[in-house]
């Protein structure tokens, strides 16, 4: 009978336990736990602290005793692993007073990743700064805001936790604040898919700092020192900055780490010693896209890696085929979320990038309650490989990024979205859907029918000495207007030609993009050198507002 231990529940290593078992129903298996709970929704966290998930029950997925009772799996919680010999083949566990051994035939590690907590001034008698990674994490977040009657939170960290923290903190009744390093809030977006979020988190009476970070703390915590010597007043603060694999059981056991610390695992999730494997968040894995080393914390991987990994070792052969990255969150109203690559990085790794921005109706536009996606399309301008998508919107933003990281992970092109077919009805989609729409605008790119202006290059290109032609109605403009541009109302553009110089350059838009592309096709085809500002107004106005003139 073989053995199998695994060390860290949760995700990783309770699928791995419980696919073990479905296969070998006569394996030892064994799962130790440094914390009280081996099985609980870690993403559900946030949504407890305003209440919004009411029961602290409902986030404990399974128990020890259901486990054995179903899968007949020993689950030892508040079993820390201090050290593994490779030699002997055993581990050494401390439970309360107690320090034990166990063997093992084949060790499965799934540590998770930890909350990094950087080195500051003042944090040591900081008594209101905290981590959220586990349940008693909450724990200790909960009493403080019930014992100290919390008026003012601080986030530290504006990445997909720290914002569900903020939008929980707001919701119970906080004043809160967000400090972000970054230039912009949610790192893994670009500049402009965030500023949407900003707005959100501003609206709903949110602090947003950015280009910030905190530096020192005084007066046991209360008191945050900002890397500009400004201070904030914090009744509750959350460190959420990132994570760093939890990976110093594996180094003292002298498994090969890589950048960050991480496990370095084979495509079968098999440390540098064969009879160890590691799976989760504490891995090295393949950036699918560039075929990259990454670290990508997120569950969705982890549950799948847990059960390759228990597949290999019950015989059956699962390849690791790494990761694309595929996240989402909601912020108040809003939901942002990302696939594969971002701009920045694409770039960075490939040659020949485009870019195109759509807006387009979460379902019908004749049906009521439609809303915008802001929908971001990365791809190769020559081969038409999808290198990744952004999207912003209230509803169906999930959709839509699920079907491009599916697009991305099956092969498939721009070319190829057009050709997608989805399920129509006014209450759900539209006989265009928003991912049509996108291979479209992409294809029109590729095959040279329209020519893109990128937000951030739009100043540059007028300072050469291009025009910026707005086609959008008079109306429209009266509320907001690129400065020294020129209005010609889509519907009237063709009868006002003349108003133009055929020798000067143009750069085209309207508010979303959709009638400034007709501009341009109609433009172009009477001989005028034309542009497209992709995203148009709505874009440029929501991520450069102080350059937008209001008379």
């Amino acid at each position: 009978m073989i053995k199998i231990l695994i060390v860290g529940g949760v995700a990783g290593g309770m699928s791995a336990a419980t696919r073990l078992r479905r296969l070998m129903e006569d394996a030892e298996i064994i799962v130790f736990d440094k914390g009280p709970y081996v099985s609980f929704a870690n993403c559900g966290l946030p949504f407890h602290v305003s209440g919004e998930i009411a029961e602290r029950e409902s986030l404990i997925v399974q128990t020890p005793e259901r486990l054995k009772a179903r899968f007949a799996i020993d689950v030892r919680p508040d079993s820390e692993v201090v050290a593994v010999d490779t030699d002997k083949k055993n581990i050494t566990v401390r439970h309360a007073d107690k320090v034990y051994t166990e063997s093992y035939d084949k060790l499965i590690l799934s540590p998770g990743a930890k909350p990094v907590v950087p080195q500051m001034v003042g944090l040591d008698s900081a008594d209101n700064v905290f981590v959220l990674r586990n349940i008693p994490d909450l724990d200790k977040i909960l009493n403080a805001l019930n014992d100290t009657k919390a008026k003012c939170a601080t986030v530290i960290g504006a990445g997909f936790i720290g914002l569900e923290m903020a939008e929980n903190l707001s919701k119970k009744g906080l004043q809160v604040t967000i400090v972000e390093k970054a230039p912009h809030v949610l790192p893994p977006l670009d500049e402009e898919m965030a500023a949407f979020v900003k707005d959100e988190l501003t609206r709903n009476g949110i602090t947003v700092y950015t280009n910030q970070s905190a530096k020192a703390f005084k007066d046991n915590g209360k008191v945050i020192i900002l890397e500009d010597g400004s201070e904030l007043l914090s009744d509750i603060t959350i460190m959420s900055v990132g994570v760093q694999p939890e990976s110093n059981l594996a180094k003292e056991a002298g498994l090969k780490l890589g950048m960050r610390g991480g496990i370095l695992v084979n495509e079968y999730y098999q440390t540098s010693n064969p009879d160890i494997y590691a799976v989760g968040d504490a891995i090295i894995v393949k950036q699918e896209i560039t075929g990259q080393y990454a670290l990508i914390s997120l569950a969705s991987p982890a549950n799948r890696q847990g059960r390759q990994v228990a597949d290999n070792i019950a015989g059956i052969a699962r390849q690791n085929k790494g990761s694309i990255g595929t996240a989402i969150v909601r912020v108040f109203d809003l939901a942002a979320a990302s696939t594969g690559l971002s701009e920045r990085i694409a770039r960075q790794q490939f040659e020949d990038v485009a870019v195109v921005h759509t807006t387009s109706k979460d379902h019908a536009s004749y049906y009521p309650n439609a809303s915008d996606i802001v929908l971001k399309l990365i791809f190769n301008q020559k081969t038409g490989a999808i290198y990744g998508a952004q999207a912003v919107g209230q509803k169906g933003v999930d959709k839509r990024i699920d079907i491009l990281a599916t697009a991305i992970k099956a092969g498939l092109t721009v070319a190829d979205l057009p050709e997608l077919e989805f399920t129509y009805a006014p209450p759900f989609g539209s006989a265009k859907d928003p991912v049509n729409m996108a291979g479209y605008a992409a294809l029109n790119i590729m095959e040279g029918i329209s020519e893109n202006v990128q937000w951030y290059a739009l100043s540059d290109e007028l300072a050469k000495g291009k025009m910026l032609l707005d086609v959008r109605t008079r109306e429209e403009v009266s509320r907001g207007h690129f400065a020294n541009s020129i209005n010609i109302p889509l519907d009237e553009l063709r009868d006002r030609l003349a108003e133009l110089d055929a020798n000067q350059e143009y750069i085209i838009s309207c508010h979303s993009g959709l009638r400034s592309y007709i501009g341009e096709r109609i433009l172009k085809q009477n001989g005028f050198k034309i542009q497209n500002l992709d995203g148009a107004y709505f874009l440029y106005s929501t991520v450069k507002p102080e350059e937008i003139v209001h008379d």
